[in-house]
């Protein structure tokens, strides 16, 4: 699996968010919350979707499987000025990127995540840094479908 290292930029977000860990992983009730209210959102920029994780620093160097962590669904914004009732809002800093292109069902990308974390990551000239981790769902993004399309953003330095 080849990474393109990418510089993101700043990034205006507004969307849902939840506490979770992965041993009670809450993802499909974070999604299935903010679905039918995203296009309440105005002033968006394009129709990609974000899946995005907030870790507490170190938070993946020793996997603890109940601890907890943030996960957002949201949409990009041009500015926050109106915001919907029961949404939040999150900037991501500008900031260097390892993107991973996958194609698959979302179920089966711990091995992938693995692959980044305890292979690809050690072996590259890069560190994590501590920024948001995020997914982008675009158009080939199909729920539930092992043909689906996302790119992984890694925060990297």
């Amino acid at each position: 699996m080849e990474a393109r290292i990418k510089t993101f930029p700043k990034t205006h977000l507004i969307g849902k968010r939840m506490c979770m860990s992965f041993k009670n992983n809450t993802t499909q009730l974070l999604w299935k919350e903010f679905m039918p209210l995203r296009n309440t959102i105005e002033n968006t920029k394009g129709n990609d979707l974000f899946s995005m994780q907030i870790y507490p620093p170190n938070f993946l160097d020793t996997i603890d499987y109940e601890a907890q962590f943030e996960k957002w669904a949201t949409k990009a914004v041009k500015h926050f000025d109106v915001i919907p009732e029961g949404m939040e809002t999150f900037t991501i800093p500008e900031g260097l990127y390892a993107v991973f292109y996958y194609i698959g069902d979302a179920k089966d990308a711990g091995a992938v995540f693995q692959f980044i974390l305890k292979t690809w990551i050690p072996n590259s000239i890069y560190h994590l840094d501590d920024r948001p981790h995020f997914e982008i769902l675009g158009d080939k993004y199909k729920k539930d479908s092992p043909e689906s399309e996302e790119d992984i953003w890694i925060p990297i330095k």
